[in-house]
């Protein structure tokens, strides 16, 4: 799948060096499955132990449907655990716009579709400005590297690598099997240890 532009709304969560651990508590990641991920995102930050809710962004009536983030510096430090990416993604967002990220965990987020896209801090804080109307729509375009709000336009910074695995849809694994399926099987062809596998361990092989 090419990812070339995302629209939305976004809502911006402030602070640096957001961890992982604050994205996703430790105490979800025994699911056996990221099915319910979503629903444990940013949980400390969200509730109190009785459940009810905090004072938090994404407890905003007008940012409920948002599907672009907004943050700040370092983002998704701490351990490399997968469940971040995955929380993040199944709640509904499908990019995050920050000052800078953990490298792993943008590797993750790419792994999963979500761009993890770079810029400056003062456009960071302009692009916050610029979302805290709930209506006001984003706009990302990663083929001509802008983000748009109304008439403002920023520059973002996605490294050339990060950027064509988007655009050309090499972020997605599976794509990139499939559209490569004849040359993997012309590889297992030369392997002894996939092609006629029990044929060459057979008793009777001279091999």
């Amino acid at each position: 799948m090419i990812i070339t532009q995302i629209l939305g709304t976004a809502i911006a969560i402030p602070g640096d060096d957001i961890d992982t651990d604050r994205i996703v508590p430790a105490r979800f990641l025994k699911e056996i499955t990221f099915e319910k991920m979503g629903d444990y995102l940013f949980y400390d930050e969200r509730f109190n132990a009785d459940q009810s809710p905090k004072d938090f962004p994404l407890n905003s009536v007008g940012h409920l449907d948002a599907t672009i983030l907004v943050v700040g510096a370092n983002f998704g430090c701490g351990s490399s655990r997968e469940h971040a990416p995955q929380a993040i993604k199944r709640y509904g967002f499908k990019a995050i716009i920050g000052v800078s990220f953990s490298d792993i965990f943008s590797g993750n987020c790419q792994a999963i579709g979500i761009p993890c896209i770079p810029a400056s801090a003062s456009d960071v804080a302009q692009i916050t400005a610029a979302i805290s109307d709930p209506p006001a729509r984003l706009s990302i375009h990663l083929d001509s590297q802008r983000i748009q709000v109304g008439s403002q336009i920023w520059t973002s910074a996605l490294s050339p690598a990060r950027h064509h695995a988007f655009v050309t849809g090499g972020w997605n694994l599976k794509h990139l099997l499939k559209a490569n399926a004849k040359a993997i099987q012309s590889v297992a062809q030369r392997l002894p240890y996939v092609q006629n596998f029990h044929d060459s361990i057979s008793p009777d092989s001279t091999e």
